[in-house]
C-alpha cells in the first residue's frame, strides 16, 4: 500500500519522493495545502475505492494515517 500511495503522491501532487515516508506529515513535511488535500481525498477514493468521511479528514495527518485509513476502508 505504501509504495502505491507514494507513487501516487509523487505523480499526482508532485511531492518529492525522498520526502514521502510513513512518518511524513501531509501538510507539514509534504507541503500539501487544503486544496491539494481535497484533491488527494478525491483521488484516493477513485484510485483505492476507499470513501473518506469528511469528519475523518482532519484525523489523517501522516502518510501512515492515510495508508491505515485506506486499508481499513477500501
Amino acid at each position: 500500500m505504501f509504495e502505491t500511495l507514494k507513487k501516487f503522491l509523487v505523480d499526482e501532487l508532485h511531492v518529492n519522493a525522498d520526502d514521502v515516508t510513513m512518518e511524513a506529515e501531509l501538510s507539514g513535511d509534504l507541503g500539501i495545502n487544503s486544496l491539494e488535500l481535497a484533491d488527494l481525498v478525491y483521488l484516493c477514493e477513485e484510485k483505492f475505492g476507499a470513501e473518506i468521511d469528511e469528519e475523518d479528514i482532519h484525523s489523517i495527518l501522516t502518510v501512515q494515517d492515510l495508508c491505515d485509513y485506506i486499508a481499513n476502508h477500501a
